[in-house]
């Protein structure tokens, strides 16, 4: 399936959507902090959240007001990640959804909140309230780009992505906008995504279609091993493209919207891994013929998230022996005999060993900006991709402050 990528597409590429922005001073002065996207007529909505147990006060809020499979659209704030914060944190995420539900036209919980930012801390709500109204005073298709600005924390770069493909004939746009730097290590059933779609899907579908996306995508990438209170990924559908609505999982329309959302999903996701906090490069790690998919996805994940493995790549040391020990401890059952490792095209160890190869040919593979570790298992159909990046002196620069 070939999908169109629309240039300078984001958020609000998809009809009906527009985006509102303000600089609330939630943490830094003259910077935009928040964000208000919706859709002007009613939605079908889906999100997967965190599985950290100290779920953030807007996740939790966001969950309840999802569960219909419905909502308007989101209001995002950065500075601040209303997490750990108690009943009056709840009590906030709500005043936030219920702010930007008076200026939509809509009910609360028709609003997903979100938030993001040092945990801990209480949202400071005047400012708060204040930049909502004022993200709501002139929204437009144009400021979508501000709104992944506003959303930034440590990221160095916004993320933001639109595709076009057709569906039932109509054309259809879905548009896409994350954060994430740090803190990064998804499990979904401080990593921000949001997509919308004029597409006409069902919750159903749309919930299902998300899942899928999400387990090939976010929960694919890690940074430095650290599932964020807050993590949240939302997309809502408003149907305008005309498209007859996909109620069918087993129709080819579902299908094509499926892989066109994960599509969206995998490039932010790497974009994420890219961004990471410090990182110079990113690292890209495929294994094939593995037991099964499951074993496969451990395995790769295992590899994209060893440190030892993460500074090798930084020093651009060959050592591949990092690599086969994280292989080792994943915890999936495999014949050690079996497998080989590769940098890139260039082959490091076959069978379990270490094989002779110029080093300074894996010098030069290292010293590329992306870095593909291919581990063959040759002992079944099992395939994944994982993605990561190196782990630098900055990282520490960077964390070592981060309230400060």
């Amino acid at each position: 399936m070939n999908f169109v990528y629309i240039p300078g597409g984001g958020i609000t590429s998809p009809q009906g959507f527009v985006a509102g922005v303000a600089q609330a001073g939630i943490k830094k002065t003259d910077r935009y902090d928040m964000a208000l996207v919706y859709s002007k007529t009613p939605a079908t909505a889906a999100g997967v959240y965190t599985t950290n147990k100290f779920l953030a006060a807007p996740v939790q809020i966001s969950q309840k007001h999802l569960a219909n499979g419905i909502a308007r659209g989101f209001v995002v704030n950065s500075g601040c990640a209303n997490a750990c914060t108690g009943r009056e944190g709840l009590e906030n995420a709500y005043l936030m959804a219920a702010k930007a539900a008076e200026i939509i036209g809509c009910m609360p919980e028709e609003v997903v909140v979100a938030s993001t930012g040092v945990i801990g801390v209480q949202l400071p709500m005047p400012k708060i309230i204040k930049g909502i109204e004022e993200a709501g005073a002139a929204p437009s298709r144009e400021k979508g780009q501000l709104a992944a600005q506003a959303i930034m924390t440590t990221d160095t770069c916004s993320k933001e992505i639109a595709i076009e493909l057709e569906l039932g004939g109509e054309k259809v746009i879905l548009g896409g906008m994350a954060k994430g730097s740090g803190m990064i290590h998804p499990n979904m059933a401080t990593m921000l995504g949001f997509i919308t779609t004029d597409a006409a899907i069902s919750p159903h579908c749309l919930q299902a279609a998300l899942k899928e996306a999400t387990d090939l995508s976010f929960n694919m990438i890690t940074v430095d091993g650290d599932t964020s209170t807050n993590d949240m990924v939302a997309v809502f559908a408003n149907g305008l493209a005309g498209n007859g609505e996909i109620k069918d999982k087993e129709s080819s329309d579902y299908k094509t919207f499926a892989r066109a959302l994960t599509e969206v999903c995998i490039a932010l996701a790497k974009m994420i891994a890219q961004d990471g906090e410090g990182a110079t490069k990113l690292i890209e790690v495929k294994v094939e013929n593995a037991p099964n998919n499951r074993a496969a996805r451990v395995i790769a994940k295992t590899i994209a998230g060893s440190s030892l493995v993460k500074t090798a790549i930084f020093g651009e040391d060959a050592n591949w022996g990092r690599i086969i020990c994280a292989v080792g401890y994943s915890g999936v059952d495999f014949n050690p005999d079996s497998v080989d490792v590769y940098l890139g095209n260039l082959p490091v160890a076959r069978d379990g060993a270490g094989l002779t190869f110029d080093e300074e040919d894996a010098r030069k593979i290292l010293q590329e900006d992306k870095i593909v570790i291919k581990v063959d298992m040759k002992q079944g159909e099992g395939q994944a991709t994982a993605w990561g990046c190196d782990l630098s002196y900055d990282y520490v620069k960077i964390n070592a402050a981060y309230r400060t």
